[in-house]
């Protein structure tokens, strides 16, 4: 069995103070894997995002949506409309290339890096969350918040300092 990365949301839209140290961990960690993949997440026209929570950016074709570091030749570029990108045909994916660990790192460790290292574990894929190659938009605490409930979520094990 083998490992992959994936590396969640690295996008213009998601840095800031909080998250520009990332694209250029990023750039270099992805070099380090044999299989990599990176999300980069949309927002419909007629989302819950945009009805639920009034937050209207990340159309396909804006600025935001553009990944915020070089991807690798070997880099499969997955994009998300949803807030994790785990589907049947990723998990399928994996298991085709006897994959049954996934390191994740990215953007927002509260949101998409949990929801995906949750969906993982829920499908017997062991999850790891490279937890200094993350982080949240929102600041530390929500970052920081989001790695003590991964804990409780996937095991303190899982996540790597």
């Amino acid at each position: 069995m083998s490992k992959c990365l994936l590396i969640v949301d690295v996008q213009a839209g998601f840095i800031n103070e909080y998250t520009a140290h990332i694209p250029k961990l990023v750039e270099k960690l992805q070099h380090k894997y044999k299989h990599v993949y990176a999300v980069r997440f949309y927002n419909k026209k007629d989302s819950l995002y945009r009805k639920l929570i009034k937050w209207d950016r990340f159309d396909i074709d804006s600025a935001d949506f553009q990944l915020a570091f070089s991807p690798a030749e070997h880099v499969k570029i997955i994009d998300k409309d949803v807030y994790s990108c785990i589907t049947d045909e990723f998990i399928q994916s994996l298991k085709q290339k006897n994959i049954n660990e996934v390191d994740i790192c990215g953007v927002d460790t509260d949101i998409c890096v949990t929801k995906c290292a949750v969906d993982l574990f829920e499908n017997d894929i062991i999850p790891f969350v490279l937890a200094n190659y993350c982080g949240s938009y929102a600041g530390v605490d929500a970052h920081t918040t989001a790695l003590k409930t991964l804990e409780r979520f996937i095991g303190s094990d899982q996540i790597i300092l």
